[in-house]
């Protein structure tokens, strides 16, 4: 795969690596060495869910297993995402109340002009 870049031409190798889950191996085309560390930390964090659902609700069925862990990734970002959510509106708030205390201020000076 070719890109420009200022007038260059920069290929872009993608190589393929092997990522285990869930005792299966899926080959996968990354294009970076970060790529392939955030799949492998993934694949990890995946597989060690996996572990604890088994042993914690003797799961044994996989399909079962990974739609559980698929839920709890799901929730997990969703929970963040309401976090984010709120610390924005939090912080529009300030923002509003520093605004209208500034226009209020502005609003004193130049009227005692």
């Amino acid at each position: 795969m070719y890109r420009q870049a200022i007038g260059l031409k920069i290929m872009t190798e993608k190589f393929k690596i092997r990522i285990t889950i869930a005792n299966r191996v899926y080959p996968i085309n990354v294009q970076s060495e970060e790529e392939e560390e955030s799949l492998r930390k993934a694949a990890v964090k995946i597989n060690n869910l996996i572990q604890k659902f088994e042993q914690d609700y003797a799961v044994t069925d996989k399909q079962d297993v990974l739609a559980m862990c698929a839920l709890q990734f799901a929730s997990s970002l969703e929970i963040d995402r309401i976090k984010e959510d709120a610390h924005i509106e939090k912080a529009a708030q300030r923002l509003q109340r520093i605004n209208r205390l500034l226009s209020e201020r502005i609003d004193e000076t130049t009227g005692s002009l």
